[in-house]
């Protein structure tokens, strides 16, 4: 089972829309809102949002049309890097991703490899 971060991406992803063109910024803000809900800290985290907004923006996650969403941030370039390495069948956890695509070994993971992974292994990346 995914950690929280990782829950809403899948949330997000899964949302029921009715039809309505709902950004995937509207889509996470909702998903941490359910996990989330009387934490605002937990809501607003930058690391996991930015990943989810990156690989919606870089058109890598199925049912999401690409397109801008976000300003281009670390976290997006982090998380499409780890969708790579995951297509290329090198690299299969948490760890061994943040450990790729992080350039500084001092900063801790903050949950972006978590939606990475949680996206990746139900199937939700395109051409995944």
């Amino acid at each position: 089972m995914a950690n929280r971060y990782g829950e809403a991406a899948l949330m997000a992803v899964r949302m029921e829309t009715y039809g309505k063109a709902i950004t995937p910024l509207e889509r996470w803000e909702h998903a941490v809102g359910k996990l989330y809900p009387t934490t605002p800290a937990g809501q607003k985290k930058g690391g996991p949002r930015g990943a989810f907004l990156g690989l919606c923006e870089a058109g890598l996650v199925k049912g999401i049309p690409g397109g801008s969403s976000s300003p281009s941030n670390k976290n997006k370039v982090l998380a499409v890097k780890a969708i790579d390495l995951l297509k290329a069948g090198t690299h299969t956890t948490v760890s061994q991703l943040w450990a790729e695509v992080n350039e500084d070994p001092e900063t801790p993971h903050g949950s972006q490899m978590d939606v990475v992974m949680a996206l990746w292994k139900n199937g939700l990346i395109v051409n995944g």
